[in-house]
């Protein structure tokens, strides 16, 4: 994706020696029709399956035990930073971090989903952003985004016309714009209804604060500017925010957090190498890479990387937080997320998503879509097929 920063192996693609080290056989007995398997055997296939599993779990506690021993231990000298190391939070004290913030309404927690409609004619794009706390739904918000290539203001139809065809043989703008409004925009104000609208103590959001959509404004430089307005605020003022991590693709940090127990939390490093490490390969037009790198060197050092496990079941966490009240900020995560012990996610985080399903979610908002074309009296409209 044209966003994305590719990744080594991506620009170096895939050698002899990376293939043979992660499956164990060289490419060409992949490739050798004569070592496929003929049909289903199933019992060969449970076997086998089986096999490689035992191996994997047996190589991965291996690592747990190393990291566990050797890197955890010294986390606070390699991190360089007087708050890394492994931490316990006892049930006690979750219980009374629950009662007293989450329980009381002190936390609310931010959501949001983004539906979209592009047909050959029109391309709306709505956002929807929900905050929830355990008091119970204190906001829901949109915007929808009207896009279209043809306007009835332009009396020289012809011009019209040739600008339209113009535009639409360049498919490429388009997707960027619904790029822009599904992900950009949409990052943008679940970090500031965040930020402005929730009336909570505390604040949690899903994800990292300073996601490439916030540092790279879709290079667009008012949206950069306001993302880094909002992040600003968000990390020198108000500070008592816990942002976790949905997704466990993070997999260098996660095989870290693998080696945690149930009830551990520990954190890592700042968010600043990250954070520039991403600036510093992003494509910014005019001088917006030097503000995006300016704001990473003055407020990501104040934000915090950690990982926690809510108990044995769960899946370790990704979770960033205000250094000035890391600590806090995990037990409030982990307080939350020990409710559903097989997941280990913030509930919060899970009831704002489903309020921003149950109110925004697609079904209903194409089925405005279809009614409006079918009182405009359109009998088929094309879809943009992505």
């Amino acid at each position: 994706m044209e966003d994305d920063i590719p990744s080594a192996g991506e620009r170096r693609l895939i050698g002899d020696e990376d293939y043979a080290a992660a499956l164990g056989e060289d490419l060409s007995f992949t490739l050798d029709l004569r070592t496929w398997e003929k049909g289903w055997e199933i019992e060969r296939l449970i076997s086998r399956i089986r096999s490689q599993v035992v191996d994997a779990e047996t190589a991965e506690a291996r690592i747990r035990t190393a990291i566990r021993n050797e890197i955890l231990p010294g986390l606070r000298r390699q991190a360089h930073i007087p708050e890394a190391g492994v931490y316990e939070a006892s049930p006690k004290r979750l219980n009374t971090v629950f009662d007293s913030k989450l329980f009381a309404g002190r936390v609310e927690a931010v959501n949001s989903i983004a539906a979209s409609h592009d047909s050959l004619s029109l391309g709306i794009t709505q956002i929807g952003v929900a905050v929830v706390g355990y008091g119970g739904l204190s906001g829901t918000f949109s915007q929808r985004l009207f896009r279209k290539d043809v306007t009835t203001q332009e009396p020289d139809v012809l011009k019209v016309v040739q600008d339209c065809l113009e535009r639409r043989h360049e498919r490429g703008s388009r997707d960027r714009l619904s790029m822009l409004m599904r992900r950009y925009i949409r990052a943008y104000a679940e970090r500031a209804i965040l930020l402005d609208r929730s009336q909570a103590e505390w604040r949690i959001g899903p994800g990292n604060p300073c996601s490439r959509e916030m540092l790279s404004g879709a290079n667009y430089k008012p949206l950069l500017k306001a993302s880094l307005g909002v992040l600003r605020r968000l990390i020198r003022e108000h500070k008592k925010f816990v942002f976790v991590h949905p997704a466990l693709d993070e997999q260098g940090y996660l095989t870290i957090g693998d080696a945690l127990k149930a009830g551990e939390y520990a954190i890592l490093h700042t968010l600043e190498e990250d954070s520039a490490y991403f600036v510093e390969r992003w494509h910014y037009d005019d001088r917006m890479g030097d503000e995006a790198l300016a704001f990473v060197r003055e407020c990501c050092p104040d934000v915090l990387i950690g990982l926690f496990r809510a108990s044995e079941q769960a899946p370790p966490r990704l979770f960033y937080a205000h250094r000035e009240h890391v600590h806090i900020a995990a037990h409030i995560a982990m307080a939350d997320s020990i409710l559903r012990p097989e997941r280990g996610f913030p509930m919060l985080l899970d009831v704002a998503d489903a309020a921003c399903r149950g109110v925004f979610g697609s079904e209903s908002f194409l089925g405005l879509v279809n009614d409006a074309y079918t009182r405009a009296g359109s009998q088929f409209h094309y879809f943009g097929g992505r």
